[in-house]
């Protein structure tokens, strides 16, 4: 992929973000997406790629916002970094006369979204790159639910350390009486902790749940790995109640 947009715009500064969604997560890898595009300068071109539908008749998207440009498959990939208020157009470019002439049925990212993408960074208005479309897939978050004074929330994914990522944001916690008097406890399981700064705000080998950098509550093993030794991932249950 690489090779391909340096061949077609020499001048383009590559970053990679990562290459650690867990395999076919499609939402976690959107999670991932939102957290990281407030911080790139306006006119990015950000390429995603978390494509278990690769070689099938999902359509591949060019989706244009005020601030900046996607490439991904059309699984909700890039849905969460693109409010509604901010959407410019989505473009089809599944055909793209830009995409290169053979297009394998597994690596789209490198026949069909590079080229693109050069393409676009080379300067190609984005209208002579696919056709106008009304729609784009987009995934829902699972709600926090409330019951009576408690919080009911989930996990949301597993990164590579074993942090447990929920759906329990920063303003649910606080209002949930977090950060002020009592403060709240966290359980998961079998397993109550309570709510620190920082991993090590407990030894090592010890569960501790905090705020991580995308202001979403995690469940963390300091220097452990807590899906395993906690025994939880995807969708298990996470409750918050007052102290």
């Amino acid at each position: 992929m690489k090779g391909i947009i340096l061949g077609i715009a020499p001048q383009a500064v590559l970053v990679d973000l990562m290459h650690e969604v867990p395999p076919h997560d499609v939402r976690a890898g959107a999670l991932l997406l939102r957290s990281a595009v407030p911080y790139f300068p306006s006119g990015t071109i950000h390429i995603a790629i978390v494509d278990p539908g690769v070689g099938t008749g999902r359509r591949a998207l060019l989706v244009e916002t005020r601030n900046a440009f996607f490439l991904a498959p059309d699984n909700g990939l890039v849905s969460l970094a693109v409010p509604a208020r901010d959407l410019v157009c989505v473009r089809d470019v599944s055909r793209s006369p830009y995409r290169r002439r053979t297009v394998s049925r597994t690596f789209h990212g490198r026949d069909v979204f590079a080229p693109v993408a050069g393409r676009l960074a080379a300067g190609v208005p984005p209208a002579r790159l696919g056709r106008p479309t009304r729609s784009m897939l987009r995934l829902r978050v699972p709600a926090v639910r409330r019951a009576g004074r408690q919080l009911i929330g989930q996990v949301l994914w597993s990164d590579r350390f074993g942090n447990l990522i929920t759906n329990v944001g920063r303003t649910d916690l606080t209002a949930a009486g977090a950060f002020r008097g009592r403060g709240v406890s966290v359980t998961i399981g079998d397993h109550v902790l309570r709510l620190c700064d920082a991993y090590a705000g407990v030894p090592a080998g010890r569960a501790v749940a905090l705020v991580n950098s995308a202001d979403l509550l995690e469940i963390a093993v300091n220097q452990r790995s807590a899906a395993t030794i906690l025994g939880a991932g995807r969708g298990t249950r996470v409750t918050i109640r007052p102290r």
